[in-house]
């Protein structure tokens, strides 16, 4: 390095016509029997510095330690939820050459003034600290439960690794508020989180259906904290209804929670997200579930999500005028998923449009971070779909009989439950908008035909 710049100061010290040379480099002496003992050799010193990477493009955030989490069994195949998820995906960013054309950065853990900003004191003590022994008694014991294949859980699906799924938890959270707030700061235009475990059912007190963390929550409340963000979209595509998220903005209007979910009358997992929860308070009208109901007769597709786009999503999303927007990015309704995991029949591909259509709003500014999404195959042609929606690639088109056809007759149905259910809430909008600090004048969700 010490050569280095003695060389640049030479070479600069000629352009502006001034002769200077420096003493040749002695070579270190070395024993004979060294290999590399001779007289002199050669040093290699870089002409020039690298070509600096553009900054503002799209940021990916991954770190290896979040493998750790692991089951204490070391039987991945019997938890749906393993390491190998995020390690495929990065791994297939790379071989596609879309990780070379992002901005990685680093992700840490976060802290524990972090975590409570959705989670309690205990909540986060409990799983945010090693090691966990010294800090059970009694009455917390049982929470813990001996699973099937030998391992510990919080409940039949969640398993707790008593060494690493704390850290892993944090650095997950660390990494979606990092990459967030490079976001929203405009050092990077938009970003994607490879991270576990996932986040969106942990509530307030309760680890759940594989969540310890609510990564993306904890995030939103951060911008409002920190950077006074007004208008926060958070969009849940997970197969699975965030039953954590929508807790934690329940009854705040300035962030609007819209979740495409299977529902099936709360009969699929978690059993929350009625088209009918629709917050509370101040927040009434800004939790919006478009809750499929029908089972897999048929499964919902393609053509049902953009409708639910088409119809809901956008309309209302672009009647919010949000300032970001982030996404609890699980791909769990891609085919590939058997149905208790998700059922349904999405291609890949489609995520990627879904993503572009995000991409209108905010100036752009969009995060998605992975949530659940379980075979190998779907949630890596997922993303790499979605990366490169986020760098403005051409994307495979859809087939024209997928644009054309209407949704099946539940879908229909159901996205007629969420239309009727929020068309009651029209004028408590309008008058939020009129009163808000934000200064808008309107806040009336208009709505697109479910035909056209």
């Amino acid at each position: 390095q010490r050569i280095h710049q003695l060389r640049n100061y030479q070479a600069s010290m000629e352009a502006a016509g001034l002769s200077i040379s420096f003493p040749g480099h002695r070579p270190l002496s070395r024993a004979q029997s060294s290999p590399a003992s001779a007289s002199s050799f050669p040093i290699s010193v870089p002409t020039s510095d690298p070509p600096v990477k553009p900054r503002f493009t799209t940021g990916l955030v991954y770190d290896s330690l979040m493998q750790k989490h692991q089951c204490m069994c070391g039987n991945t195949n019997s938890h749906p939820e393993h390491a190998g998820r995020i390690q495929s995906i990065w791994s297939r960013l790379q071989e596609t050459g879309l990780r070379s054309q992002c901005e990685c950065i680093r992700g840490r853990k976060a802290t524990l003034e972090e975590l409570q900003t959705v989670h309690s004191e205990a909540h986060v003590l409990l799983y945010g600290t090693n090691p966990l022994r010294q800090k059970l008694d009694c009455s917390i014991t049982p929470m813990f439960v001996r699973l099937p294949c030998g391992g510990v859980g919080v409940d039949s699906d969640t398993i707790w690794n008593e060494v690493h799924s704390s850290s892993a938890a944090r650095l997950a959270v660390g990494s979606v508020v990092e990459l967030v707030f490079k976001v929203a700061t405009g050092e990077l235009k938009n970003g994607f989180a490879v991270v576990r475990p996932p986040g969106h059912h942990a509530e307030e007190s309760t680890p759940m259906g594989f969540c310890y963390f609510n990564s993306v929550a904890i995030a939103a409340k951060l911008l409002q904290q920190r950077l006074s963000v007004n208008r926060i979209l958070i969009v849940d595509w997970d197969v699975h209804h965030g039953n954590g998220t929508q807790q934690a903005f329940y009854d705040d209007p300035n962030v609007l929670y819209l979740s495409i979910h299977r529902y099936d009358d709360g009969n699929f997992f978690p059993g929350s997200g009625a088209p009918d929860e629709v917050g509370s308070g101040p927040g009434v009208g800004f939790n919006v579930n478009v809750a499929f109901t029908g089972g897999l007769d048929p499964p919902m597709s393609d053509v049902e999500y953009l409708a639910a786009f088409r119809s809901v999503v956008m309309p209302i999303a672009n009647e919010f005028a949000p300032d970001i927007v982030l996404v609890s990015s699980g791909f769990d309704a891609v085919e590939g998923h058997p149905p208790p995991l998700g059922g349904y029949t999405l291609t890949s591909k489609c995520f990627g449009y879904l993503t572009r259509q995000l991409m209108t709003l905010a100036g752009g500014r969009v995060v998605l971070a992975l949530e659940g999404g379980h075979d190998l195959t779907a949630i890596c042609d997922a993303s790499e779909a979605c990366v490169a929606a986020l760098l403005g690639q051409e994307l495979d088109p859809l087939p024209k009989a997928v644009l054309e056809q209407r949704p099946n007759p539940n879908a229909v149905r159901s996205l007629e439950k969420v239309l009727e259910t929020h068309s009651e809430f029209t004028q408590t909008l309008i008058t939020h908008r009129q009163t808000h600090s934000h200064g808008c004048e309107t806040h009336m969700f208009t709505f697109i035909s479910l035909n056209s």
